[in-house]
Order: C-alpha cells, then sequence, then structure tokens
C-alpha cells in the first residue's frame, strides 16, 4: 500500500544547476541557506568543499558589519595560501548590497613573522575606520594566547573559523581553547566552517555543550550534486600494486586529465626516500621534460603524441631558487589551459581551488579520512566539461587474503560516502584508566611531559608502563576515580582493552539496543545501564568473577562513549545522561575526563609532526593499516551495502573499482542511513503521507533533512522511509 503512492517515491534525479545558480542576491542554495541564518551568534556551517563556504561566509560578515551593528570581522584560515579565498569580491553586480573588500593591511595570510602580525591584529582592532582582516589560525592563536590583554576588544567582532576541523575538544588543542574562550569570555559572534566535521585522531571537534549553542547548516554532497549542471558523478578507485610505486603509476595516470598526483610522505612505507627523484619519475612517465619556466615556475612536458603539458612540481617549488614560483603562479590561474597536472606532496589539499581538476590521485594509504574527504574535494567541483571526478588511493599490496582487503575497501567506501553525506562515521578516541591502579599519573594539573600545564586540565603520560604511552595516539583519556571502592584488575583491563569489543557486540548481537544507539532515542541509557549491559559482561567474562562495582564502571563507560557516537545535530544529553556523558561532572564513580596528547591547533604537513603525533596525519609504515580501518568507523556495517562495482587485475596485484557516486546513488545511501535511524513505522508513514504530500505540492520541492522545523524533518524522514522500502520491494521482486 505504501508504494503505490508514486507521485512522491519517484522522483527523477537530473543534474538541475540549482546548487550553482545564483538568486537575486547572487547566492547558491547553500549560501542562501547560511544567510537565512544570518542573525545567529554562533553559526556552523557543514558543507561539502567547493560548494562556496568562502562566498557565504562574505555575506554573512557583511551583513553583520552593515546591519547587526559588529564592528570588526576576523577570518581565520588554516594556511595562507587559503587566504585568497577570501580576495576582494565583487558581489554587487550580482545583487547583493556591497563588496567584500579587504584593506591590504590587514590581508595577513602573506609571510612575516608571527610578532609582526600580532601587532598588526591589535591595531586592527583599534581601528575604527577597519572592519575586516584575514590571518590564519596561527596568527589568531598567538595573538589570543599570548599578547591580547582585553578580551572585550572581541565583544563586537565576528570571529570566522575556516577549516573547523582544525579545532578540538581535546584541551591541549589552542584552537580549541581559543573558540572555547571567545564563547564564554565574549559576547563575540562566531561562524565556523567545514567541509568535514570530524577529525582523523577521533577526538570530538566541539563539546557537545559547545555545539549546542550553535545554529546549523548542513549541506550534503548529495545536495551538491545533485544541484550541479555539468558534473554527475565521483568515482573512487583503490589499486593496489606490487614492488616500487614509480613502476606502477603509468596504468594509472591518464595525461588526458587534468590531475592533482601527491606522492607518498617521505616516512612512508611507499615512499623511496627520494621525494625530488620521484617527481621526476612522474614527469618521466608523463613525457619529455622540456624544462622550467623561470618565471612561473611551470615545466612543459611533451607527450608521445606531441602535446605539450603545463605541470607544476609543488614539492621542489619551496626548495633553494625555486622561490615558489609555482604555487604562486597556480593562484592566478584563471582558465581550463593553464595547467594540466600538479605534482605535491603536502600541500593541495584543504581548500586549494583548481576548478578544472577531474582527477585527484594519491600515493600511499592515508590513514586519516579527513585527509581523504579533503583530497577528493579538489576534484569536485562544478565545471564546463567535467562530468566525472575520480579519486585514486595507489597502495602497496597488503599481505592479506583478498576478500579481507575486498572487505577492508569496502567498508572505507562506505564510511567515505557516508562522511560525504554528513554523516558521523568515526569512534571517537578515548582511553579509560582507573586511578586506584596508577595513582601518581592522573594529576589534572600537568599536560603529558609532566610539567604544569596552565590550563588546568590535561594527564600526565604513564611513565611505570610504556605500553600504555604507546597507545596514547592522542585522544581523551577518561579517569575513574574508585576511591570509595576499589576496582579488580580483571575490570581495569577490560576498561583498557576491551570497550570497542564490548560495543561491537552490542551493536551485532542486540538488535533493539542497536537501533536505539543508531537513533540516539530516549531510553537506551537506562536499557543499558540497568538491564543489558550487565548482561552481556556476564555473558562475555563469566570467568572473570566480576563485581558490582566493576560491572557498573564498565557499564558507565560503555554509555559515555555511546554518547559520543551520537550525532550531535539531533541529540542532546538527557537529564538521565548527566552523570555520564558531560564533561566535567562525575558518575557514581567519579568518572572524570581529562584530555590528553595536546594535540595540534593545524594539520602541521610535515612528516616528523605527523609521525610523532600520531592521529589525523599519521605516517602509515605497515600496510596493514587499511585492514584495520574499519575498527575505528561505527555506523558503517549497518549499511548492508557493496560499493565495490568490479575488480579488475593490477600489477600482479588488484583494483577495486567503486560504484559511481551519482545523485540517484547518493539518494538511495542517504535513505537507507535516514530511515534506520529514524525509526519510522510503517503506521506513522502511512498517516502522515497526507502532509507530505501537500508539502510537496506547496513547496515544490521535497522536505529537507537539515531543516530547523521538527516538521519538516519529520516528513523528510518519512520520505526516506518509504524511498527505502519501495527498493526493498523492487529487490525482493527481482530476486524471484
Amino acid at each position: 500500500m505504501i508504494t503505490a503512492r508514486e507521485t512522491v517515491v519517484n522522483v527523477q534525479y537530473a543534474q538541475t544547476g540549482r546548487s550553482t545558480q545564483s538568486d537575486a542576491m547572487g547566492m547558491r542554495e547553500m549560501q542562501a541557506r547560511a544567510f537565512a541564518k544570518r542573525d545567529s551568534q554562533y553559526l556552523l556551517i557543514k558543507a561539502p568543499p567547493a560548494c562556496g563556504k568562502s562566498r557565504a561566509l562574505m555575506f554573512l560578515a557583511l551583513d553583520k558589519v552593515l546591519h547587526q551593528g559588529l564592528s570588526k570581522v576576523i577570518v581565520a584560515v588554516p594556511q595562507m595560501a587559503i587566504g585568497s579565498s577570501f580576495s576582494n569580491t565583487d558581489l554587487k553586480s550580482h545583487g547583493f548590497f556591497a563588496d567584500w573588500e579587504i584593506d591590504p593591511r590587514y590581508n595577513l595570510c602573506i609571510p612575516g613573522t608571527e610578532q609582526s602580525k600580532a601587532k598588526v591584529v591589535e591595531a586592527f582592532l583599534n581601528d575604527p575606520d577597519a572592519h575586516y582582516l584575514v590571518c590564519t589560525h596561527a596568527t589568531l592563536i598567538n595573538f589570543y594566547i599570548n599578547k591580547l590583554q582585553d578580551k572585550s576588544l572581541f565583544n563586537q567582532a565576528l570571529v570566522a573559523i575556516d577549516e573547523l576541523h582544525h579545532a578540538s575538544a581535546d584541551d591541549g588543542n589552542r584552537l580549541g581553547g581559543v573558540l572555547h574562550s571567545l564563547i564564554y569570555d565574549t559576547t563575540a559572534h562566531i561562524v565556523a566552517m567545514t567541509g568535514s566535521y570530524f577529525r582523523g585522531d577521533r577526538i570530538p571537534v566541539l563539546e557537545a555543550e559547545d555545539e549546542a549553542l550553535f545554529d546549523k547548516v548542513t549541506y550534503t554532497y548529495y545536495e551538491q550534486l545533485n544541484g550541479y549542471k555539468y558534473l554527475k558523478s565521483l568515482g573512487i578507485d583503490y589499486a593496489f600494486y606490487q614492488g616500487k610505486w614509480t613502476d606502477a603509476i603509468a596504468e594509472i595516470l591518464d595525461p588526458n586529465k587534468k590531475t592533482i598526483i601527491h606522492i607518498p610522505s617521505v616516512n612512508s612505507r611507499e615512499s623511496t626516500k627520494d621525494k625530488i627523484n620521484e617527481v621526476g619519475y612522474v614527469l618521466d612517465v608523463i613525457g619529455e621534460n622540456l624544462g622550467r619556466d623561470p618565471e612561473t615556475g611551470i615545466y612543459t612536458v611533451k607527450r608521445k603524441d606531441g602535446r605539450l603539458l603545463r605541470v607544476a612540481d609543488l614539492v621542489s617549488d619551496l626548495q633553494p631558487g625555486m622561490q615558489g614560483t609555482a604555487l604562486s603562479y597556480l593562484r592566478k590561474v584563471k582558465s581550463r589551459d593553464d595547467i594540466d597536472i600538479i605534482i605535491a606532496l603536502g600541500m593541495a589539499k584543504e581548500g586549494f581551488d583548481w576548478p578544472w581538476c577531474e582527477h585527484a590521485l594519491t600515493v600511499g594509504y592515508r590513514n586519516s579520512l579527513t585527509e581523504v574527504v579533503q583530497i577528493i574535494g579538489r576534484a569536485t567541483r562544478d565545471v564546463e566539461g567535467k562530468t566525472h571526478a575520480q579519486f585514486t588511493n595507489l597502495i602497496a599490496k597488503p599481505e592479506a587474503m583478498q576478500t579481507d582487503v575486498e572487505n577492508a575497501v569496502n567498508s572505507l567506501l562506505k564510511a567515505i560516502t557516508l562522511s560525504l553525506l554528513m554523516e558521523q562515521v568515526l569512534a571517537p578516541n578515548v582511553h579509560f584508566r582507573v586511578r586506584s591502579k596508577n595513582p601518581d599519573n592522573y594529576d589534572p594539573t600537568k599536560n603529558n611531559n609532566g610539567s604544569s600545564s596552565g590550563t588546568g586540565s590535561g594527564t600526565q603520560g604513564d611513565k611505570n608502563d610504556p605500553a600504555k604511552d604507546s597507545d596514547q595516539d592522542g585522544g581523551i583519556t577518561v579517569v575513574i576515580d574508585d576511591s570509595e571502592e576499589h576496582l579488580s584488575d580483571a575490570a581495569a583491563k577490560i576498561l583498557d582493552e576491551d570497550m570497542q569489543d564490548i560495543i561491537s557486540h552490542i551493536y551485532n548481537n542486540t538488535q533493539e539496543v542497536g537501533e536505539a544507539i543508531f537513533n540516539g532515542g530516549t531510553g537506551v541509557n537506562e536499557l543499558l545501564l540497568h538491564d543489558t549491559l550487565p548482561q552481556v559482561l556476564k555473558e562475555l567474562y563469566p570467568t572473570k568473577d566480576l563485581s558490582d562495582a566493576d560491572i557498573e564502571a564498565i557499564s558507565e563507560a560503555v554509555v559515555l562513549l555511546l554518547n559520543r557516537h551520537k550525532t550531535p545535530d539531533t541529540t542532546k544529553p538527557s537529564a538521565s545522561d548527566d552523570n555520564v556523558a558531560q564533561h566535567g561532572k562525575q558518575g557514581n564513580l567519579g568518572i572524570d575526563e581529562f584530555d590528553t596528547n595536546g594535540g595540534s591547533d593545524t594539520d602541521d604537513s610535515s612528516d616528523s609532526a605527523k609521525k610523532s603525533r600520531g592521529g589525523s596525519g599519521v605516517v602509515i609504515v605497515d600496510n596493514q593499516a587499511l585492514l584495520k580501518a574499519s575498527d575505528n568507523f561505527i555506523n558503517v556495517n549497518d549499511l548492508d551495502i557493496n560499493m565495490i562495482l568490479r575488480v579488475n587485475p593490477f600489477q600482479d596485484a588488484y583494483d577495486f573499482v567503486s560504484r559511481n557516486l551519482d545523485a540517484p546513488t547518493l539518494r538511495k545511501i542517504q535513505d537507507k542511513v535516514v530511515s534506520k535511524r529514524s525509526l519510522v513505522t510503517e503506521q506513522e508513514a502511512l498517516s502522515l503521507f497526507p502532509f507530505l504530500d501537500e508539502f510537496v505540492k506547496e513547496h515544490k520541492r521535497h522536505p529537507d533533512l537539515h531543516s530547523t522545523d521538527d516538521f519538516e524533518r519529520r516528513l523528510a524522514e518519512v520520505l526516506a522511509y518509504l524511498r527505502a522500502k519501495k527498493a526493498q520491494a523492487m529487490s525482493k521482486q527481482k530476486a524471484r
């Protein structure tokens, strides 16, 4: 009976150009959605790369100054190169009421010392005629922490944080600390933007109570792609080779496509340890190198068919004698023919704008889902002549069965796809320690190296057990204060080693609890704490003789993790969660949260920084890492979808080719996720269908899953449920 209503469920998805078309004020669909929230003091914009977040901020900032009484706007970007996204922009000729103009004095995305830039920021804040400043995260952090004397200077300011995922809830993360202080110590307005609202080290970007203060605008890759005019699909390819990658890249690289090639880190397993020579290999694969233009820094390479290609080498560009001329040239690229191939190491990822890029070819497995999504974003801009975007990861073949590799790749493909749909897929990085077992190692006034911490939070590393230090790959350490009733050694070991196994067991073996967790529904904590978890623990550890206190502590720890798994947009801690979910409070056994291992204000691209800290930029030295990636994912296994279209032979190994991620495919995946999470019943779907039908006729569109209106959002969930049911029915018919 449900599937008979074809008028709503049967929808044609063709490229409409809606996401790149402008309205009467010159705004695209996402930008108009953000501008509708312009009165919000705190605004979080989650939208894919290439959808126009920079210009959305310009609209918001101009309105804040010209119509809302704010006097200052500070835009902070992670790298100087991204500052060009906020250069002078003509907005009035497209219908807006003002142009975006930056006084050159207050464009701090230029070479210079942080000390001199801090003086400029101070001058800006005290200049009554200055309104707009652009700087890096590092400049903002240095000024705010080391130079600012009077925080009230920010009371009439808008602070915009681009690429928010560089911040984290870790107390050692200085950008996160500045953001937290702006919220609680000033009356500043904040706009935070990101194309990937998660971190590779799995530390939350914002604490739940801080995030709850933000109004949100969410725009998914499905909406973006469905509204594109030219680009129709995205492909993801995992190719495995044996031997050297320099011998394999010729079979992957298509010189006919505009391509960004990221060669492997010099510390990675795939690297030959000579990055300059590796660039030479790539140039040889392309063709005959005719030399480098000293003015532009661009190489001319002659292909075998005689065609001349323009190639930028960003790996050598900052070497003595190069002077960064190639990067300067790329910032001025205006047409398709200006460049053909870019070779890079740590650059040309986040925020890099080359609309004509068709293929992002990355050598070496990337352990950071954030980095992968950012690299994919380099190829997904909508321009004439580009109908398909491709991401290829060229990886050394793991020593494993092909079926195991295939399962790992399928999980990765699902995780990437869900991330593009703005779903949370990374399990939080939380370590549990019992105070009575290491009484000298959990002083909240100490940081990781044992020195005094100015923030009054953090934990000291476990000096007595080197193994504990080795597994501290960033994250949040939860210290369980068992001073009233000591936990057993068995319980401490379970808390230290088995938490993810327990959660996996709950997901896979307790259907009603798994669905409640996926949904973030009410009552799940009571059910887990008092019924399900004690029984699960007794079944899993029949010989451990766990006490009631042991079981209670482990149960609270599991619930804490599950609360962190929830998507903060739709789930707020309830009153019953206070004892386990909120930062700084204690449960019955005194669970205290302290941040550990500092984190980084920026995803430093230097190999040494990445290798030392682990987390979002960790350098992989073991090609088994891909097989373990799914250990960090949540909600991925709930999708019974095979994302692999075919497996091709390649280099005595294999090449996994994904299904094309076009609008219909993304819509089906989104429907599956939403219908499972929302727990719509057939009876509710039938009762709300007339309202859904009426909504579509009245608004000439489908209800928005991310609407601030609760009823519209529920109608969108009903629509997803109906589509999922129809897909199931069609699948059963085909199987007969």
